[in-house]
Order: C-alpha cells, then sequence, then structure tokens
C-alpha cells in the first residue's frame, strides 16, 4: 500500500503543485475553507505539523499565518513541490507516518492532517505517535474522506468494513492515475481518536458561501453546490490532546 500512494502521488505532483489550487473546486472551496475556518487566524509563536504536506499549500497558509512550521509527506515528489512553494521558510522532508515520527516528545502546537490519513490502514499507532509528539493541551485537526460518501460511491455492501478502495484520477498532467484509499466507519474515526484526544468538534463542510458567486468557482458551484448541500463529503475532527 505504502508503494502504490508514494507511485501515485510522484505522479501527481505537478498537477498539485500547478492545478489543484484553482481547478480543484473540492480543496479550493470546499476542505480548505472549512479547514481554515477552524484554525486560528494568528500562528505565531506556535509551532504546527504539516502530516501530508503535498504541494505545500498549507504550509504556506501557516507560514502566512505566523508559524513556525514542519512539513512531512511520503512523496519525494510532493516534498520537492512543496519546497519550491515556500523556499527555506520551513522545515520539510519525507516521512512515512506508519512509522514513528521523527521529532521529540512535545514538539508541536498544532498538528493539521488535510485529506491524507485515509491512506493509512491502522491509525493507532499513527494517532499515539500524534499525541506523543504533541505539546500538553496541543490540537491535532484532520480531514478524510466521509464514511456515508464512500460507502454510497462506490456502492459498498459492508458500512461497519473497514476495507481497500481504488479510483482512477485523470488530471491535465499525469493523465489518468490509479488512487488507492481505505474506508471505515464513523465509530472507528471517532473511537480512535478519542482514544488519544479529546474529540472538540466534528464538521461535514459544506461549500463555502464566501466562494458561491466568484468567477472562478462559477463552474464547479453549478455542478457540486446542491448536492454538497445535502449529502457530506468528506470530514473534519478537531481535538484537544489528552492528559492521561
Amino acid at each position: 500500500m505504502k508503494e502504490k500512494v508514494m507511485e501515485a502521488y510522484d505522479k501527481l505532483a505537478g498537477d498539485y503543485e500547478r492545478h489543484v489550487d484553482s481547478q480543484s473546486g473540492h480543496n479550493a472551496f470546499y476542505e480548505r475553507p472549512a479547514m481554515l475556518s477552524m484554525l486560528p487566524s494568528d500562528l505565531k509563536q506556535m509551532t504546527v505539523l504539516d502530516a501530508g504536506c503535498a504541494a505545500g499549500w498549507y504550509t504556506e497558509q501557516f507560514i502566512q499565518r505566523g508559524a513556525q512550521v514542519t512539513a512531512i509527506d511520503l512523496s519525494p515528489a510532493m516534498i520537492e513541490a512543496c519546497k519550491r512553494r515556500v523556499g527555506n521558510k520551513a522545515t520539510i522532508f519525507a516521512c512515512d507516518m506508519n512509522e514513528e515520527l521523527p521529532f521529540d516528545d512535545e514538539t508541536f502546537d498544532l498538528i493539521v492532517s488535510s485529506l491524507t490519513l485515509h491512506y493509512i490502514e491502522d491509525w493507532t499507532p499513527t494517532f499515539r505517535e500524534f499525541q506523543r509528539v504533541l505539546k500538553r493541551e496541543g490540537s491535532l485537526i484532520f480531514s478524510v474522506h466521509h464514511p456515508f460518501m464512500d460507502f454510497k460511491h462506490f456502492d459498498r455492501h459492508n458500512y461497519f468494513a473497514r476495507e481497500l478502495l481504488s479510483e482512477t484520477w485523470n488530471k491535465p498532467e499525469s493523465g489518468p492515475v490509479e488512487v488507492t484509499f481505505y474506508r471505515r466507519p464513523i465509530q472507528e474515526i471517532i473511537n480512535v481518536t478519542s482514544s488519544k484526544f479529546n474529540i472538540e468538534q466534528i464538521v461535514e463542510p459544506q461549500p463555502s458561501r464566501v466562494h458561491k458567486d466568484s468567477p472562478e468557482a462559477k463552474e464547479w458551484m453549478a455542478k457540486w453546490y446542491d448536492r454538497l448541500m445535502t449529502n457530506p463529503h468528506f470530514l473534519i475532527v478537531k481535538a484537544r490532546k489528552s492528559i492521561d
């Protein structure tokens, strides 16, 4: 699975670097506005881990808000794209979140993971590491595919199963790329998270009304707005480190 994810996102790196920010409405007008609304506008004096940084859009946002940022991703090509975006303003390197993280205990005030964790089969070791490297009272905010969306979209038969799914994305630069990820029921998402963190907020986002009438969002909104106002597509969780 690790090799499949790395291969897919190495191929997709050029599209993420040059096209996703403006051409992927699910990112630009749906997930990102919802995630940013849950973050402090001022991150000065805060250390932030961008866990699954892709081409560095969130990394750049955290830097602009004043944070000291470390960005990690499994894909070497994504890491290079992130470096091109922010230069030496962040610490950026390839890292596998299935393994022990190369950070000291209580390093970060905040961990943000955007649309990454569904590529990991077993969250328990990853969340144990997130808890370890977060400071006391540190926060974790992550987004994933909504389990109900994947259950309907892929016409699955057992909602309660954790299962491996795949689909083909056809992007301008990469062409067709098979992307593989895990679907799991919402109770697993909540229970694994709450075993290490105190859940503060769960958000099933809807399209950003701020962008509804903007010219760059017009085509995407016409296709997706009504559907996403009534059907969940992503899930966002905000949690705080629990103190034993």
